[in-house]
């Protein structure tokens, strides 16, 4: 965490509500001596709409604590089918802090939470529209980002949900992962937020959570909340992400939830530098002994001969090989995945990545695609099978 948080939040106590104000977005200050409660001792909430008056209204909420520490916010909602995310910082924005600044944007776009979508009524998707260096793009993010930078925040935690699990490579998923701005202190944040989380709320190795740089700022996905907090403001910033599919809704929620404490604890819970409710670390399990009668080349055999294979994912084109050479822009080209087998199940899904987005929102087994003016084009293919298995294949159509 950034040393400088006092300072930048003892300015914006008093200067926010009126910056805020001066581009049309209203503020609601402090709260009812009858609404106080022991929990709210020390600490004063406020709230206010952006996009005031439209269907694209939101609530930014502000709890500041009497003693100094940094500026935190929290996001959650850019991605309206990322339940867990929107849920957990419905939650974060209830906090009772200790000290600094928290900011919460639970439901950032409420079109898309609404229509349950990535995107919103027009296709927008939120998390492409925050290019480093310039304003950006659409009515909502602007006034998003008025109001991130006016607070200019220490730290930045925005949540997000993949249907995959992250393995040092985005195409099969980017869940279980902590991605992290590249100074120190938020490199060193993640990694030890990553461990205490796995160790202490993850039950399945397969599901310990990892962490991973930003990607460069020439390298796609661009135009992420993130990204721009952390090279046009100089914030600690993180992308949290948890595997949304075949795990619980109040896990996934619990996740999120730890993950933001621990990243911020130190700040906004200076007292004993850990957020409420921390659970005890559980002492591990002893090992248990190997049966004398089983060799370790028996186990190993009974395991592999148990062992269900995964499917196998293919992408053939029509015309055929249109992958293997130059088309033209504007050219229709049909993928069909009907090759891909699963030798120990049947295959419930076939879903893909246009334009490596990193997240697989077309589904079918054959889809239409059309080559853009971009010289090259990748799409991925993930099959999943009855049990939950998965496998990829990728291609790239290319106008060189």
């Amino acid at each position: 965490m950034q040393g400088d948080g006092i300072s930048r939040r003892a300015v914006l106590t008093t200067t926010a509500g009126c910056a805020l104000a001066g581009i049309g977005i209203a503020t609601v200050s402090g709260q009812d001596d009858d609404e106080s409660n022991e929990d709210d001792a020390g600490i004063t909430r406020d709230s206010f709409p952006i996009m005031d008056g439209t269907n694209r209204e939101t609530t930014v909420h502000v709890t500041t604590a009497d003693a100094d520490g940094p500026t935190v916010v929290v996001v959650g909602g850019i991605h309206g089918n990322e339940v867990a995310g929107y849920a957990a910082a419905e939650e974060v924005a209830d906090w009772a802090i200790d000290a600094g600044t928290l900011v919460t944007i639970p439901r950032a776009d409420t079109v898309a939470v609404d229509r349950g979508t990535r995107t919103d009524d027009e296709g927008v998707d939120l998390n492409r529209q925050f290019h480093e260096g310039d304003d950006p793009e659409t009515e909502l993010a602007r006034a998003i980002w008025a109001v991130i930078s006016e607070y200019d925040p220490d730290v930045v935690v925005d949540l997000h949900e993949s249907r995959g699990i992250y393995a040092d490579d985005p195409v099969d998923g980017v869940g279980q992962a902590i991605f992290h701005s590249s100074n120190d202190e938020a490199v060193n944040a993640a990694a030890e937020t990553a461990d205490y989380v796995t160790r202490n709320y993850v039950d399945d190795p397969t599901r310990a959570f990892q962490t991973g740089p930003f990607s460069r700022p020439d390298n796609d996905p661009q135009g992420l909340l993130v990204h721009k907090a952390a090279r046009d403001l100089g914030s600690d910033a993180f992308l949290v992400e948890t595997l949304s599919v075949d795990v619980d809704l109040e896990t996934r929620v619990g996740w999120h939830l730890a993950i933001t404490e621990q990243l911020v604890a130190d700040g906004l819970f200076p007292e004993d530098g850990t957020a409420p409710d921390e659970p005890e670390e559980a002492e591990p399990d002893e090992p248990e002994e190997p049966d004398e009668d089983e060799t370790d080349e028996d186990a190993s055999d009974d395991a592999d001969a148990d062992e269900p294979e995964s499917p196998t994912a293919t992408i053939k084109t029509v015309p055929e090989g249109a992958d293997e050479r130059a088309l033209e822009p504007g050219q229709t080209i049909e993928l069909d995945a009907s090759c891909s087998s699963a030798p120990d199940g049947d295959i419930v899904d076939y879903e893909w990545d246009v334009g490596k987005t990193d997240e697989f929102d077309e589904t079918g087994e054959t889809i239409t695609v059309t080559v853009g003016a971009n010289a090259r084009d990748s799409v991925v293919l993930r099959v999943v099978d009855d049990d939950g298995r998965t496998d990829t294949d990728s291609i790239t159509l290319s106008t060189e």
